[in-house]
């Protein structure tokens, strides 16, 4: 049996009162379960990242080495006007080869189960040779959450995380071989 592969579960928002963090724990205590891979939350929130072009930090060597030891991805994406955050945004641009040559879930959720924001993200990941995986969990702030703040989601989406994941473990495993 090969080595497990490390899967970072990354939190996309770093504002205060966020619900990130719920989701995300979510979807690692269904990764866990499963013990094909080793799964982590990555919150960019505790890289102190700079905006790109506005100095060197700490954060960001820190930032890709947290990236360069990961073989694949599961985003958790809230929808911003349409979009993901620019906190997200501004971390995926700090790096570059770190993201290469490796896969990608996501787990979206919004007014609109965050579809419009994983669709952004998704030419991202393009651009950077992430290959997203088709499967994609979409919350709805209306259903899934009680006050819009409190996750409670609905017994369809564990089915759909561990589709997804299935998904993603296939091909960090394949991409691995060309890394």
């Amino acid at each position: 049996m090969s080595e497990k592969l490390n899967i970072g579960i990354i939190l996309g928002s770093t504002r205060d009162g966020r619900v990130s963090p719920q989701v995300g724990e979510w979807v690692k205590g269904i990764a866990d379960q499963r013990g094909d891979a080793n799964y982590e939350i990555v919150d960019i929130a505790d890289y102190k990242l700079p905006f790109l072009g506005e100095g060197d930090a700490p954060g960001i060597a820190a930032w890709n080495e947290k990236l360069d030891s990961l073989d694949g991805f599961v985003f958790i994406v809230q929808e911003y006007n349409h979009s993901i955050t620019g906190a997200l945004k501004n971390a995926i641009d700090l790096a570059r080869e770190a993201w290469n040559n490796k896969a990608a879930g996501i787990v979206s959720y919004g007014s609109t189960g965050g579809a419009r924001a994983a669709e952004h993200l998704r030419g991202i990941l393009g651009e950077l040779m992430v290959a997203d995986v088709r499967t994609h969990p979409t919350l709805s702030l209306f259903t899934d959450f009680e006050n819009f703040s409190v996750f409670k989601p609905q017994d369809i989406h564990g089915e759909n995380i561990n589709l997804m994941l299935d998904q993603v473990t296939t091909w960090s495993r394949a991409l691995k071989t060309i890394r």
